[in-house]
């Protein structure tokens, strides 16, 4: 069963027309993601791309103006990120199945307390199950290697092993690093339209080694990976 992106659509008049409207938004950081994601999706008039900027803000900013002036039915964060060893290997895909704010909060002399912690606010936004579910059994059936779990968005990449270690520990589970997914996350959540969000990874998460990134073919699985959104979104 495909994911109804007619389920989050205002109501129209005509159902044909309603159909034309139920478009998804791809938000991308820099140009090359881009460049990828349309290759995969064959130019498809129902996505539209976009190059958001890097991190959190210029994210939510790109986003909220896309999304205050056209329809969409999903909001899509694709690009690439940092894989947690033994979660997710370089040359793989993410699928978040939660977008968590990693480094929102306050430095103590105990420690990092997140912004959950210091009641002011929620750090997690859930992606919903099924649509998760779906996405990622259509990439497994493409002989894509990807797996689920949490993406922490970050306003600095990690580039020590003692900050990787403290970060995997504060969140179980989490599988990719990168630094949009929480700001795309939020300004679809305040539009009341689904997110999801997918990272092709092209490093680890840990001591910075810029020779040992595989940028290439984390672009390339990108590719491969949207040209399944196209069959499963539509």
């Amino acid at each position: 069963m495909n994911f109804d992106l007619s389920a989050k659509t205002p109501a129209v008049s005509h159902p044909k027309q309603q159909e034309t409207e139920m478009r998804v938004l791809v938000i991308t950081s820099v140009p090359a993601e881009k460049d990828a994601v349309l290759r995969g999706l064959h130019g498809n008039s129902r996505f539209n791309v976009l190059v958001a900027g890097v991190g959190p803000a210029a994210a939510a900013a790109s986003t909220a103006t896309a999304l205050a002036t056209a329809k969409y039915g999903l909001v899509v964060n694709a690009g690439i990120g940092g894989g947690f060893a033994n979660r997710a290997e370089v040359g793989s895909l993410v699928v978040a199945n939660e977008i968590v704010a990693a480094d929102l909060g306050a430095e103590t002399p105990e420690g990092f307390c997140s912004l959950d912690e210091l009641g002011f606010g929620s750090t997690r936004i859930p992606v919903d199950a099924s649509l998760v579910t779906q996405v990622t059994e259509a990439l497994h059936a493409a002989g894509l290697p990807v797996t689920t779990g949490p993406v922490l968005t970050v306003s600095t990449v990690t580039g020590t092993a003692a900050t990787s270690f403290e970060r995997a520990s504060r969140v179980p589970g989490a599988t990719a690093e990168a630094m949009e997914g929480y700001g795309v996350a939020t300004a679809a959540h305040n539009h009341g339209i689904p997110i999801l969000e997918i990272r092709a990874i092209s490093n680890l998460v840990g001591p910075r080694d810029r020779a040992a990134w595989r940028i290439e073919e984390a672009l390339n699985i990108l590719e491969s990976a949207s040209s399944v959104l196209l069959e499963v979104l539509l």
